[in-house]
């Protein structure tokens, strides 16, 4: 009995697109490194999910966002600023603060070679 040409074809994209997204997973996205950069050198951004320029920011770094030294300012399911960002003064956002220059830059997205040269992190 031979298996019918379509369930074989059927199969075999499985098992392709399966050793794919396998392979994707374990790699590491292109900015990466910078993002983790940026932590270790105390540059962090605080945001809000609503804000249209945070995601733009985030945006910048593509699949490598998700490394980014990223602080939520609004309390999950509200729109009630974290008590951290009141402390902080946080009024616009995205806010990135630059803990070991002490500089800060509110309600602007920056670009990777603003933030590059800012935290002294050399973009790949």
């Amino acid at each position: 009995m031979q298996a019918n040409p379509f369930i074989r074809a059927g199969a075999l994209a499985v098992l392709c697109l399966s050793a794919v997204s396998f392979g994707a997973a374990d790699k590491p996205a292109k900015l990466d490194g910078f993002a983790r950069c940026l932590a270790d050198k105390k540059a962090v951004m605080y945001g809000a999910f609503f804000c249209v320029h945070c995601r733009e920011q985030k945006e910048l770094f593509g699949d490598s966002a998700q490394s980014l030294p990223y602080v939520e300012c609004v309390e999950k399911g509200t729109r009630k600023i974290t008590e951290q960002c009141k402390a902080l003064g946080i009024r616009k956002t995205p806010t990135w603060i630059f803990e070991r220059s002490g500089d800060r830059v509110d309600g602007k997205v920056l670009s990777l070679q603003e933030l590059s040269q800012k935290s002294g992190c050399r973009l790949p």
